[in-house]
């Protein structure tokens, strides 16, 4: 059982699912938590986590884990992952809680259960919101709830353009707050943006002296037809910006498809994987990003070393959280962990969350930041 912090305690928290470790960086950046384990399937990603944050990850299964029960395995104060979202993606094909890995956010389930932390946040992508009908994220914030002595799930669609990531990115971000706590965790507003008091970070912005980095850094060889083929395509613009009667015309199915980076706007999403022109493109140079330019619009630091090959890196890269998005988040957390909150009537907000629709969900936090 999590217990009251000082302030010169660190905040322990559990990752599932943890990737390269977005989003443990995010929250270590503040300066107040510590990852004290953590868990991945890939090899690559783990190598990559272990050499930032410690031999603290294991790379086991984690259906055959045994939160309650393996003694390895420390208490904490905070539970945070993103567990895998491939089916609820809204790029592909979307399953949802009938897919094959749907389902795996039961582990982070079982975790909560056992470890009944203070808190947690999971992320998933935007199709959540949409999956099954909109049936899978009622049946997911109806899980989470249950769990234990009970949380309130608190949900929001962050785009991180707005909390100062020079990508537009939208993610879901689930925070749940144990119902015996009294702590109204809201979600931070925007920043940047139109809805914010700070202009977008560009990617010019996050561009500058990027050259100058070693690290993941590889210049990927393309065809002359691929050069002559974004030769043709506009700051910005993506493979409509070719006429269809071109030679050097290509058919795309997503918008990914052949887009170049705007240098005075934040980038559309980086995405981890995907051949037929998906790398995401440079302007004005003709050719694809390399992995250290994804990652500075992802907000990784440039001594945040990848591990892997030159695929396996991008595919850790965007995979991961923008650490600088989710900063506000572990900020307006921190009062919970101190003890720096005055006490409310939690059951009673939660009660009145669960007769809302996900739209009015969506929503609440903003007329609860408004109504203040």
């Amino acid at each position: 059982m999590a217990t009251k912090k000082t302030k010169h305690e660190k905040i322990k928290v559990l990752s599932l699912f943890s990737g390269c470790g977005g989003l443990d960086l995010g929250f270590e950046q503040t300066g107040d938590y510590e990852t004290v384990w953590a868990n991945d399937i890939n090899e690559w990603a783990v190598k990559t986590f272990r050499r930032h944050f410690g031999d603290v990850i294991t790379s086991e299964n984690i259906e055959k884990i045994e939160p309650d029960t393996d003694k390895s395995i420390p208490d904490c104060d905070l539970i945070v992952g993103g567990f895998p979202c491939q089916d609820f993606s809204i790029i592909w094909k979307q399953p949802g809680l009938e897919g094959n890995r749907g389902s795996l956010y039961k582990n982070f389930l079982r975790f909560i259960a056992a470890k009944k932390p203070k808190a947690f946040v999971a992320e998933n992508v935007k199709g959540l919101l949409t999956a099954n009908d909109g049936r899978a994220i009622k049946q997911i914030i109806e899980d989470f709830s249950k769990i234990g002595p009970g949380y309130m799930v608190k949900m929001q669609l962050y785009n991180f353009a707005e909390y100062g990531v020079p990508q537009f990115r939208e993610r879901v971000l689930l925070v749940g707050i144990r119902l015996d706590l009294g702590f109204n965790f809201i979600h931070p507003a925007p920043t940047h943006g139109p809805r914010g008091s700070k202009p977008y970070v560009t990617v010019g912005d996050a561009f500058k002296n990027v050259e100058k980095v070693k690290s993941n850094n590889e210049i990927i060889n393309i065809t002359d037809k691929v050069k002559r083929r974004l030769e043709k395509i506009s700051e910005g613009g993506n493979f409509t910006d070719i006429a269809p009667d071109d030679p050097l015309y290509v058919k795309g199915m997503i918008s990914h498809v052949y887009r170049r980076v705007h240098r005075n706007e934040p980038s559309t999403t980086i995405i981890a994987a995907g051949g037929g022109g998906t790398w995401g493109y440079h302007y004005p140079e003709p050719r694809p990003l390399t992995n250290r330019e994804r990652a500075r619009i992802q907000t990784f630091p440039d001594d945040f070393v990848f591990e892997g090959s030159i695929a396996e890196v991008r595919r850790q890269i965007g995979n991961a959280v923008p650490p600088t998005g989710v900063k506000l988040v572990a900020e307006a957390l921190k009062p919970l962990f101190f003890n720096e909150y005055e006490k409310v009537d939690i059951k009673a907000i939660n009660d009145k969350l669960q007769t809302m629709s996900i739209k009015e969900r969506l929503a609440f936090d903003y007329l609860q930041r408004t109504q203040k």
